[in-house]
């Protein structure tokens, strides 16, 4: 029997080293592929050799994927599929009541079953009786499928998560294609293993054909999407994607220098891809050498851009001083992981706000933006690197880990579709000594590069006489150079787009105002909401410094505001601060997104008389398209 569902959430769960994220993302492409909605939460272990059989050991990847709106990488799973007792101690509070799980029946024997931490050495599966249980022993259908195969061992049993990906794309009436041609790839030039991962991918499909156990499977259709040609990306992805944009865009070179660090490394690896496009990429010795690198770029006339986490971005303040004292483009990504020091490196967090717009001796101002999903970080840094050419200054770019590794839906813009970028050169040189510090209406100065004839001047990190650059200890020119470089500062709100609600109606009860990451379960929890007719609305912010205008407007004609943040309170310092209002906190530091859940429940709390049940209520809602959110 076949069922149709709007939308399915599955959880992937079992040993670091099993190839959880590796199937996770393969059915994931898979359903992006077959135009399906998509969003997705890896979960990984920070540790290299993570203690097999223990919950510390666990590696988790959950995808959320339908024919509908999916903004969030969903809540509770209805699917659990668990290589290990420990996966399954781990992740069945994520599962919902009489929901599914397939649980590979290797990884239950006595010893892992107490390695798990359970009490008594007992399958645990056989105390379950709120739930659908499938126990199929992925490893020993492998083994005996390649037991002619003249591979290890070791390489045999990997295999056997390509035979539970087969049995789950049979389950949910997906195509095995997509991932034939991902593993004829990666395993160009090693037959044998390329056999032996196929014939297991196959194998899996086959068993939920011929097992009696299964008497019925699943269909989710596409989404309703806007033409175009779309590809599944991630957060990080996106950031390498849109800052070649950006320089193609602004006829620059891009120089991009960053030191590893869990989550932001992978840019480093997609940058390095894109030689043809002139990018050059270098692993610095450390987190100062590859800020001053980058600095060092930009002086030269190319666009210098550095990436790394909170604790790097520790160590780049002083570089973040340097660049903005010589008022050079340079954009620096934070891709935001839990803290503080090194805290949990693998998991999600915003706890760097604060970092960002005051973490620098002296005032030194700087524009603060936040990506707000995967495909959104395209969007954001090309913005970030427009603002950082044509003002002459260094932007922070704030992603997180959650953004970083997750994966959505992405259309492909056209060249036409995207701004104009356009550095700010000297016009031509009149034979008058030159004012290397003389600035424009919006207060800033010219891009020269050296060797320009005629544009000679001295740079370096002190303080500059105004228009020559010299330097200057004169008190009152330092009173005015800092007003003039916070003028420049706060002229780029008059480029930024008016704040507006994202859902819901222009006035009411309550507004939740959010930023970075949680927009997506935040506009899945409006929806709900607002189908129950409370009366609530919502609207993100993407430019924290400076504040777009409208804000203050759009947050008085409401009675109440929640701020939700993955952290203990950042955003409603700075909100309470500017706007003098008492706004509602409400804080995870979890290393995990919200839940929709979450959300409702408080939103519940705060308008306590419960919902308005007034059809007219429910006519006001402004559910925007749903491609708005990936362009």
């Amino acid at each position: 029997m076949e069922k149709t569902l709007d939308q399915v959430t599955i959880l992937f769960a079992g040993n670091s080293g099993d190839g959880i994220q590796l199937i996770g993302n393969q059915f994931t492409h898979t359903a992006a592929w077959m135009g399906n909605g998509v969003n997705t939460f890896p979960d990984f272990p920070a540790e290299i050799r993570a203690p097999h059989g223990t919950i510390a050991g666990v590696s988790g990847f959950q995808v959320h994927f339908g024919s509908v709106e999916i903004s969030s990488p969903g809540d509770l799973c209805d699917v659990l599929v668990v290589m290990n007792a420990a996966a399954l101690k781990k992740h069945l509070s994520n599962l919902k009541k009489y929901g599914i799980i397939i649980a590979d029946n290797s990884g239950f024997i006595a010893k892992k079953v107490l390695l798990a931490g359970y009490p008594e050495e007992q399958n645990p599966l056989k105390k379950l009786s709120d739930y659908k249980i499938y126990k199929i022993d992925f490893l020993a259908q492998t083994r005996q499928l390649l037991k002619e195969s003249p591979l290890s061992k070791k390489d045999k049993d990997t295999a056997k998560n390509m035979f539970a990906l087969g049995f789950i794309y049979w389950l949910y009436n997906r195509p095995l294609d997509h991932t034939e041609q991902y593993l004829n790839k990666k395993f160009q030039g090693h037959a044998e293993l390329l056999q032996a991962n196929i014939q297991a991918l196959k194998a899996g499909y086959h068993f939920g054909e011929t097992s009696e156990s299964f008497t019925e499977r699943f269909t989710v259709g596409p989404a309703k999407m806007k033409p175009g040609l779309y590809r599944n990306i991630t957060g990080n992805q996106a950031l390498a994607l849109g800052l070649i944009a950006a320089c193609k865009k602004a006829s620059l070179e891009l120089f991009y220098a960053s030191y590893p660090i869990t989550p932001a490394s992978d840019i480093l690896h997609h940058l390095s891809r894109y030689k043809n496009f002139s990018v050059k990429t270098f692993q610095a010795e450390d987190e100062i050498a590859a800020i001053t690198s980058a600095i060092g770029a930009s002086y030269a006339g190319n666009l210098g851009v550095t990436a790394t986490s909170g604790p790097g971005m520790a160590l780049k303040q002083e570089g973040l001083g340097l660049a903005l004292m010589l008022e050079l483009p340079l954009v620096i990504i934070n891709v935001q992981r839990g803290g503080p020091s090194t805290g949990l490196p693998t998991k999600t967090e915003q706890a760097d706000l604060m970092q960002a717009l005051h973490g620098r001796n002296g005032e030194a101002p700087m524009p603060v933006l936040a990506a707000r999903s995967p495909a959104h970080c395209f969007q954001t840094i090309f913005h970030a690197v427009k603002i950082a050419i044509e003002h002459m200054t260094p932007v922070i770019v704030l992603s997180e880990g959650y953004l970083a590794n997750g994966t959505e839906p992405w259309r492909f813009p056209q060249r036409s579709q995207l701004n104009n970028i356009t550095p700010h050169r000297p016009k031509n040189h009149t034979g008058k000594p030159y004012q290397p510090y003389q600035r424009d209406t919006r207060g800033v100065r010219p891009w020269i590069v050296p060797g320009m004839i005629g544009y000679e001047n001295r740079i370096g990190s002190l303080e500059k006489k105004h228009l020559s650059g010299d330097v200057s200890y004169d008190p009152k020119n330092h009173q005015l150079m800092i007003d003039l470089r916070q003028n420049k500062i706060d002229k780029i709100a008059e480029s930024l787009p008016k704040q507006q609600i994202d859902t819901g109606m222009a006035e009411g009860k309550l507004l939740i105002l959010s930023w970075g990451s949680t927009y997506g379960v935040i506009r899945a929890a409006i929806k709900q909401l607002l189908i129950d007719a409370y009366p609530v609305s919502h609207t993100h912010l993407e430019y924290l410094y400076p504040l777009p205008y409208g804000l203050k407007e759009l947050i008085s004609c409401f009675e109440k505001v929640l701020i939700p943040e993955l952290n203990n309170g950042q955003l409603i310092h700075i909100i309470r601060d500017r706007f003098l209002i008492d706004a509602i906190p409400l804080n995870k530091v979890q290393g995990i997104p919200f839940t929709v859940a979450e959300i409702v429940e408080k939103v519940r709390q705060i308008i306590r008389y419960g919902p308005q049940k007034h059809k007219e209520r429910n006519q006001n809602y402004n559910e925007k398209d749903y491609t708005n959110n990936n362009e």
